[in-house]
């Protein structure tokens, strides 16, 4: 009992234990928040893309030695805001746009990484998160960021559901679906290079999808599902600080396997749609007696 007690309480005695724990269960929240609507409309490949075209603006940054996460965010954001008008062309599939900016910005990036001699700290921290090394200032900060992102998902959710289930019908009905698309294009990349500090550019999606996959498995409600989200977001985020500190492993990949293994044990333990249930059903089934015929 004593070792148990010591497991959940020592980490807390740390101060920069106690910043990367509210740090994380910030992030894990909006991101849960968030990316409920990236899972509905289907462009999981947009936070990839996202995060993928925040590194130009990363290595500009760096290059000229400023901000980098206000440099990855600006590339992110023209990224994001250029899908959008490009998108509105329906001869081009929403993906098949997302795909050339990505290839795009992640081969600028690279380019722009490659007229440098050397790689710093502050660059392989934005690929690979730094979460234990977060100041108060950015506790804050993420705190504020995160409050106005959820505010803004919540205010149009209603929206962002109709334009995802049915663009056309949405477009008749006298929605602005060029402006909800960019304001979801810019709340995914906002939340995205917010997350950079957690668990870097490189996993920065597993944290925007799988608590939203893992609570789509739950639930068909979108209220349910989006508390269900953000509170799977917010534990497995300060579950895999935990894992990181006990066993002294990388921060962001602790939180991103732990995040993933509650979807695995979801996707087979779910009540209605998990593997265990659909297996039981279709034996069920099969065991069924057949009525005799008169």
């Amino acid at each position: 009992m004593t070792d148990l007690i010591a497991f959940f309480t020592d980490p807390w005695q740390l101060p920069f234990m106690q910043r990367a724990f509210a740090v994380a269960a910030v992030i894990g929240l909006v991101c849960g928040v968030v990316g409920v609507y990236v899972v509905l409309r289907g462009m999981a490949f947009i936070g990839d893309a996202v995060a993928h075209s925040a590194f130009p603006g990363v290595a500009l940054a760096y290059a000229f030695e400023g901000n980098l996460l206000l440099g990855g965010a600006a590339a992110g954001i023209t990224t994001a805001v250029l899908i959008a008008f490009v998108s509105q062309n329906r001869r081009l599939k929403e993906d098949t746009v997302i795909g050339v900016f990505f290839a795009f910005a992640f081969g600028l990036g690279i380019v722009l990484v490659s007229t440098r001699d050397s790689w710093t700290t502050d660059l392989s921290s934005f690929l690979f998160g730094q979460v234990l090394a977060v100041s108060t200032s950015d506790v804050w900060t993420v705190a504020l960021i995160g409050a106005v992102l959820v505010l803004v998902v919540l205010a149009i959710g209603k929206e962002l559901v109709a334009v995802s289930l049915d663009r056309e019908t949405a477009r008749a009905a006298g929605l602005p679906v060029f402006r909800l698309d960019l304001a979801l294009y810019v709340v995914v990349t906002t939340t995205i290079v917010m997350s950079l500090e957690a668990v870097g550019n490189i996993l920065v999606l597993a944290l925007l999808i799988t608590p939203a996959a893992t609570a789509r498995m739950l639930t068909e409600r979108l209220w349910a599902m989006t508390l269900l989200a953000s509170l799977i977001g917010c534990a497995g985020s300060v579950a895999g600080l935990y894992v990181s500190y006990t066993y002294d492993l990388a921060a962001g990949g602790s939180v991103v396997v732990v995040l993933t293994g509650l979807f695995v044990i979801t996707w087979c333990l779910a009540p209605r749609h998990g593997l265990l249930a659909r297996l039981v059903g279709r034996t069920g089934r099969t065991a069924a007696p057949v009525p005799a015929g008169r």
